[in-house]
């Protein structure tokens, strides 16, 4: 007999308007299993606040509970950013982000778990237990919205809202074989804080379905006012993109590794070369093109990287400094050698890198990656403490595609199309140009329909313990 946690949360929210289920039958039923949880998915659990949040919200998620990272400010709930420096810390402000969830009616279950300040690509927290994926617990969940990713993956919540300045929903939808979706620059809006000048970060989504993730992408994006740019508002509901026929599509695709030279994994090769072959089964015309990033890239965006991590430990006394981890003490000691003007330039030459790799693609309508370089990695393998450089570099080895999308500005989705023998799963990665989320969303949703009719629904393949 299916429970309340098998339904999608687009199903959820008919159940509720049907009057087959209540927001608060939800609610408890999530915090009844997000209790104990083995998955380092939450930092902090918000019942009360769950309980009393008011659910009068329009729209296809309304009373449908959900969760937000521990980088967003909620007024009244403890935020640490990943970090010990900020323990204690509560907000007095809710950002945009989580003043929609709200507007929307959705109950917030909690804070997902985070790196410090949303910097690495696993989600291995100081004094807290790792976020692991739910398919192998003694494997990474990814970062840095790891423990959106674990927590979405393992049932705890239907659908979460994560944030990505280099891969960090991506990477997490890649680890927990789910739907993970970076729209493009500007959709969501950044207020209060505005705290990325680079242009790299967005909110986004992290579902076990691609309606279930265009649906909470209606929830967050638009404007808000003082919003310093903005992508130009939808003609309908990115819901609505979903059952939208794409048409014969041009889709560019490479394997080479962008930003680290790197051994794939097969399995993730074998994931890329599936899904050119069923776009092209589908009636797209799939073409190999070199990478459209020169390696010359990758210092500029290590500049910029560096610098927005040292503008989080901006302020802190050197007692919070103290406790900071090596890595993040390791790039704010980069960013003290790179001086006003030098940021400056490196910004403006990330713009002409990410104008020259958009002009190349210009006349694909989407281009195809891995999502990875391999399936999820054990705990621990990447992060090394005594050794910060060498950890970042392995990083950038274990995710050498996602970032490139974050340079352009452009909308990413990792789609959830193969496991390993293991049974790890493996995602694969499509990009649109700047602004074209219903064009991906509608293509997303095309391939996720033709796994159905194959009998190979995503929804329907849950890990262990569900």
């Amino acid at each position: 007999m299916a429970e309340l946690h098998d339904l999608t949360a687009l199903e959820q929210g008919a159940a509720i308007r049907a009057g087959e289920t209540s927001s608060a039958e939800l609610v408890e039923h999530y915090l009844r299993r997000i209790e104990g949880e083995p998955y380092g998915a939450f930092v902090t659990v918000t019942a009360d606040r769950a309980r009393a949040a008011s659910t009068a919200g329009e729209g296809p998620l309304a009373g449908v509970p959900t969760a937000v990272k521990d980088l967003n400010l909620t007024a009244g709930v403890p935020t640490s950013f990943g970090s010990a420096a900020y323990a204690g810390f509560v907000p007095d402000v809710d950002d945009e982000v989580v003043r929609r969830i709200g507007a929307a009616g959705m109950p917030v279950l909690g804070k997902t778990a985070t790196p410090e300040f949303g910097s690495p690509c696993y989600t291995e927290p100081e004094g807290r237990p790792p976020a692991v994926t739910p398919w192998d617990t003694t494997r990474m969940a990814g970062g840095s919205s790891g423990g959106a990713g674990a927590a979405v993956a393992a049932g705890l919540v239907p659908v979460a809202q994560g944030s990505d300045g280099g891969g960090s929903i991506r990477i997490p939808a890649s680890c927990c074989g789910l739907v993970g979706l970076k729209p493009s620059r500007g959709r969501i809006s950044a207020a209060p804080t505005y705290g990325d000048p680079v242009g790299l970060s967005t909110n986004g989504t992290l579902a076990r379905t691609v309606r279930d993730a265009a649906a909470l992408l209606d929830v967050l994006a638009g404007r808000a006012v003082g919003d310093p740019s903005w992508a130009p508002p939808p003609a309908t509901p990115f819901l609505a993109a979903c059952d939208r026929d794409p048409g014969r599509l041009r889709v560019a695709r490479f394997v080479e590794p962008v930003i680290a030279d790197v051994s794939v994994d097969p399995d993730c090769v074998t994931a890329w070369e599936q899904l050119g072959a069923r776009l092209e089964a589908l009636g797209h015309e799939v073409v190999d093109v070199p990478s459209p990033m020169p390696h010359e890239a990758v210092p500029v965006f290590e500049t910029c990287w560096s610098v927005l991590t040292a503008q989080s430990v901006v302020g802190l006394s050197s007692e919070q400094r103290s406790v900071i981890r090596p890595l993040t003490r390791w790039l704010a000691g980069r960013a003290d050698e790179v001086s006003g003007v030098a940021f400056g330039l490196a910004i403006g030459e990330l713009r002409r890198l990410a104008a020259g790799a958009l002009t190349r693609l210009a006349a694909y309508d989407l281009v195809l990656t891995p999502t990875l370089a391999s399936p999820p990695l054990p705990v621990g393998a990447i992060r090394d403490d005594a050794d910060p450089a060498a950890d970042f570099a392995a990083q950038k080895q274990f995710t050498p595609w996602t970032s490139l999308w974050n340079l352009t500005g452009s909308p990413a989705v990792s789609l959830p199309t193969h496991h390993t023998a293991e049974g790890l799963p493996v995602g694969t990665m499509l990009a649109a140009r700047p602004g074209e989320e219903a064009l991906l969303l509608s293509v997303a949703a095309q391939v996720e329909a033709s796994y159905a009719d194959e009998g190979r629904a995503w929804r329907d393949r849950v890990p262990p313990g569900w």
